[in-house]
């Protein structure tokens, strides 16, 4: 293989390197340094620009929001006890991220993608509601859990509501459309109506923010999996700190429940 056809096989438009240079999106990395958040910079290789400052306030709330939910998350919980097992800080967090999968972690991507068929299907029927309850019912044929809606640990997710009062004030303000944010609500109404209600959950505000800034579907899970990475960095971090040494999901006192059969 020639240099030429070297050269061709990676070329990207996301960075440029060479020797004494850095370039981010055609931006040398010396303007960014001191002048552009960590927010701005994750939209600039993804998308090729810089976000303004309503946008990147907006991101960066979603961020905030899904860094950490404990031990009682399973991502956490595994990097905790990787973190007991003789491995380094990297291989924890690894470990962690490797269990966001599609029950745990990728409800945001799956809400993003339905919120996306209720907007199609709203320039169909021309209403919210009904666009939502056709399209719930086609997801509910597929599964009992409508992704970004109830909490097994929340009545009532304490995140939600700054989240969607922020893309609330960005619609008010031109910042973003709202058509994922009337998607969203007209099935939150919808599972309110319920016997036993069921709001929205962080992964349903994070979705709405992700689709309003125009975010394709798979890049929900992937902006989560890098904000839960500074929670499984926390987390690990702590107990590594601890001295235990091959930590199990139950103390060591603790033996399984034997079932027969």
């Amino acid at each position: 293989m020639s240099a030429d056809e070297s050269a061709l096989w990676w070329a990207t438009a996301i960075s440029h390197i060479e020797p004494g240079s850095i370039e981010l999106r055609g931006r040398p990395v010396q303007s960014l340094i001191g002048s552009a958040g960590l927010v701005d910079v994750i939209w600039l290789l993804l998308r090729g620009d810089l976000p303004n400052a309503r946008e990147s306030a907006l991101l960066e709330a979603a961020l905030v929001a899904g860094v950490d939910h404990g031990p009682q998350a399973p991502s956490i919980a595994a990097a905790r006890m990787a973190a007991t097992c003789g491995i380094g800080l990297n291989n924890a967090m690894a470990t962690g991220v490797n269990m966001l999968g599609d029950s745990h972690g990728g409800a945001g991507q799956q809400c993003v993608e339905m919120l996306d068929d209720i907007r199609d299907r709203h320039e169909i029927d021309g209403s919210w509601a009904d666009a939502a309850r056709t399209v719930m019912a086609d997801w509910q044929r597929r599964s009992r859990y409508l992704p970004g809606f109830g909490h097994r640990f929340h009545p009532v997710d304490p995140r939600r509501d700054p989240l969607i009062g922020l893309v609330r004030q960005a619609v008010e303000d031109g910042i973003v459309r709202g058509d994922h944010l009337d998607a969203a609500l007209a099935v939150e109404e919808a599972l309110l109506r319920r016997p036993r209600p069921v709001p929205m959950n962080i992964d349903g505000a994070t979705a709405v923010i992700y689709a309003e800034l125009g975010f394709p579907a798979p890049l929900a899970r992937g902006l989560f999996v890098l904000s839960r990475s500074v929670g499984l960095l926390a987390h690990a971090w702590e107990e590594m700190g601890q001295g235990r040494r091959n930590k199990g999901p139950i103390p060591r006192g603790v033996l399984p429940a034997r079932l027969d059969g």
